[in-house]
């Protein structure tokens, strides 16, 4: 005879809890390590050592800063992000025309600023929000509408 599945009988505990951890940052070490990750793809591009996936995370580490100031974590203006994917344009057409990934200063002061703000919302935006962002980003690489659902409030 076929034995039952046991459920936990604190499902409701699990809820809350799962629910809270959603409200809390990011533990510090997680943030320090994707800041940390930001922080060495900008130093390799503007000291014109890079790669393609370099180029790639701060292309990524600029649309989640943007989606997260979206979501009121942080502050980025669309002429900053605009400038900032004009940057990275050029490094992807330099680096796949010439094999030199690397930022120009004025890219590198621009992104300098966009990592030290992705680095400041890893640290206090909340979990949700983050994965919120991190959601959109998959959506928006998968080239699938990227935009947050607006949602009703009370």
């Amino acid at each position: 005879m076929a034995q039952p599945i046991p459920l936990s009988r604190h499902t409701g505990a699990a809820r809350a809890r799962h629910a809270k951890a959603m409200l809390l940052p990011i533990p510090r070490q997680t943030a320090d390590d994707l800041a940390l990750r930001a922080h060495l793809a900008l130093d390799v591009l503007g000291r014109g050592a890079g790669s393609m996936s370099d180029a790639q995370t701060l292309t990524q580490i600029m649309l989640l800063t943007g989606f997260l100031a979206e979501s009121g974590f942080g502050s980025a203006t669309d002429e900053q992000l605009a400038e900032a994917e004009r940057a990275v344009s050029a490094v992807f057409d330099i680096g796949r025309e010439t094999g030199k990934w690397a930022l120009d200063s004025k890219g590198f002061a621009l992104f300098a600023t966009i990592a030290t703000n992705y680095d400041r919302q890893l640290h206090s935006a909340p979990l949700w929000a983050i994965t919120d962002a991190s959601e959109r980003l998959d959506r928006f690489t998968a080239g699938v509408p990227y935009q947050t659902p607006v949602r009703k409030r009370a």
